[in-house]
């Protein structure tokens, strides 16, 4: 390790360890949540904060993929979204836990519900706890070969000056590797969270929960790149317009997740199927419909509106505040796609639902930032570096 990322390390090391042990703090209190509040709310709220945290690294992950096919400046924060994307193997641990809680969680995966449902046995050549597994091993294996050799790779083209041969392949694999992020994240999407209720199907939904990890992933940049800025080596070389480029791409994403959320509500409600229609009615009905009216306040009007200011985006400060609205409204925005299925007659908010996101993402945040400072914070003998200015000298 040099001497600069020794310093980086001792500057993220603080925040490091408080990050691990409020997670572990929250993690202990959500294993005391399985006796007090039982196993279903225990795996409910444990599912929602998975789902929370894994789109970090995916969206990253895809994030970074994109950046190779396009260029820009914006990908100043390349170490930050390559950083997150090697925390993929936490999330594969992370994982582990429901699978104890499948019984739980979906009707598929209790064998006397099955045989006495027909619908159920029409689907138990793919709802079945067997190939269930099967495909959440192919999901998480193909994303971490991806981020394996986006890192490796970024890694050989920092080390290698002019040596255009890895850019050239770091840009081969990332179209790919796009396909593979679609097709994957829409399957896992469909296998974790749509199949809570067997009897729902919609083909865009895989679409809504990859955006969804796009805009969690660009928020995240933004709030941790605003904090970063005020340190050196970022200090020096981080600008407006590199907020502004950032902000930008937030603010695409916000219209994105908008135009697919109101695109499958209107093609379900105009189809008026019985077998569709009752999903959304659990969701807009007995107090849920409060929280769907929240989500259109504050994950896309609010930020909408604010975003439009070139000022709000310009300033970090003002970006940050931005970031951490659209993080809080994409917990909430999970929350109100899973927890309907569980809490079908009412609105119900857990205890658990408010600790397992700060327990899982404690220990997340700690991982992170362990891998934030084991790399140089700014991208090395790429070709967005040109356009950087000097790091201003102490």
């Amino acid at each position: 390790m040099t001497k600069t990322q020794a310093e980086q390390s001792d500057s993220l090391a603080k925040f490091q360890r408080q990050a691990l042990l409020v997670g572990a703090g929250a993690l202990a209190l959500c294993v005391l949540g399985i006796l007090i509040s039982g196993k279903q709310q225990f795996f409910q709220s444990y599912l929602m904060a998975f789902m929370f945290w894994l789109g970090v690294p995916i969206g990253c992950t895809a994030i970074v993929m994109l950046h190779h096919l396009t260029g820009g400046r914006w990908g100043v924060v390349r170490p930050i979204l390559e950083a997150a994307m090697r925390c993929l193997p936490l999330n594969v641990l992370l994982f582990l836990p429901l699978l104890l809680g499948l019984p739980a969680l979906y009707q598929w995966a209790r064998p006397d519900e099955v045989a006495h449902n027909p619908l159920l046995q029409h689907k138990e050549p793919y709802l079945n706890v067997r190939f269930f597994l099967i495909r959440a091993a192919i999901y998480f294996f193909v994303w971490n070969v991806f981020a394996h050799f986006l890192n490796r790779w970024s890694r050989q083209q920092a080390e290698r000056p002019g040596d255009w041969v890895v850019t050239r392949r770091l840009q081969k694999i990332s179209g790919p590797g796009l396909l593979a992020f679609a097709l994957t994240v829409t399957f896992a999407a469909f296998d974790w969270m749509m199949s809570l209720d067997p009897a729902w199907f919609s083909t865009i939904y895989g679409m809504l929960i990859a955006t969804g990890q796009m805009l969690t992933a660009f928020a995240f940049v933004c709030l941790v790149l605003s904090k970063l800025a005020e340190r050196k080596p970022l200090s020096g070389v981080i600008t407006a317009d590199h907020f502004h480029d950032l902000g930008t791409l937030m603010f695409a994403f916000v219209m994105l997740w908008a135009y697919v959320s109101l695109s499958q509500f209107l093609i379900i409600w105009s189809g008026n199927l019985p077998e569709e229609t009752p999903w959304y009615i659990k969701r807009t009905h007995h107090g849920w419909g409060g929280v769907a009216m929240l989500l259109v306040l504050f994950q896309f009007a609010l930020p909408f509106l604010l975003l439009l200011s070139r000022s709000i985006k310009r300033v970090p400060q003002r970006l940050a505040k931005m970031a951490i609205l659209v993080l809080v409204m994409r917990l909430v925005d999970l929350f109100w796609l899973i927890a309907p299925e569980l809490h079908p007659h009412g609105f119900h908010l857990s205890w658990l639902d408010l600790v397992a996101p700060i327990g899982i993402g404690g220990i997340w945040v700690s991982v992170f930032l362990w891998q934030l400072g084991r790399r140089p914070l700014l991208p090395v003998n790429v070709p967005e570096q040109e356009e950087l200015p000097e790091p201003q000298r102490a």
